[in-house]
């Protein structure tokens, strides 16, 4: 292996692709590796915990897992902060954003449509006001999560805000985060930055 491979699944959203995104922002080049569903039985015990992404480094073991691919990279390329406490409080809004896939990602798998709508209507009517207030509150004035730098937890909350906004999570509204306005300017901050385009762009 001469440079880095990100795999994931074959599909430009969650996880993965926030990691695709710091990469391409970092500037580097690295195997876009893109795993079919048919595929991912076969080689999920092969992988340290079981998930996906895994970023994998010349001479390196796998390295899993979205938060700590995304702070090793924020680290290695000046996209997180250098200051410990700072960082913590980075990695903190991170981990809310894993809270808001954990409870939100198992409805994607229920198949019986009404009981879907059921759960989606409970989480709208509870757990997502919640989540987006307590992001709300622990964001700094912008244009970004702690001002003028784009860091990688901006591309995690960038990831969350969009997978909603597209409009495709059935039961729960594009615009249910839209009382929050300082997630929503972080959402709008990453949507227009060039770099962040130019990956979008880049298909």
């Amino acid at each position: 292996m001469t440079k880095p491979k990100l795999i994931y699944f074959d599909a430009p959203v969650s996880r993965g692709e926030e990691c695709r995104i710091a990469l391409h922002i970092a500037g580097v080049d690295f195997e876009d590796v893109r795993i079919k569903p048919a595929d991912w039985a076969a080689m999920k015990p092969t992988t340290p915990y079981g998930g996906l992404p895994l970023l994998e480094l010349p001479g390196r073991p796998a390295l899993p897992d979205s938060n700590a691919i995304l702070v090793y990279l924020g680290r290695q390329y000046g996209l997180h902060p250098k200051d410990d406490f700072t960082a913590a409080f980075h990695e903190a809004m991170m981990s809310h954003v894993e809270q808001l896939r954990h409870i939100v990602g198992p409805t994607m798998r229920i198949q019986d449509d009404a009981e879907k709508k059921k759960v989606r209507e409970a989480l709208l009517q509870s757990f997502l006001p919640g989540w987006g207030a307590s992001a709300e509150k622990n964001i700094g004035e912008g244009p970004f999560f702690a001002g003028a730098q784009l860091n990688v937890v901006d591309l995690k909350l960038y990831m969350a805000v969009r997978w909603f906004a597209s409009g495709k999570v059935d039961y729960i509204p594009a615009t249910v985060f839209s009382a929050y306005p300082k997630l929503m300017r972080v959402f709008e901050s990453v949507s227009a930055d060039a770099r962040v385009q130019s990956w979008i762009n880049r298909r």
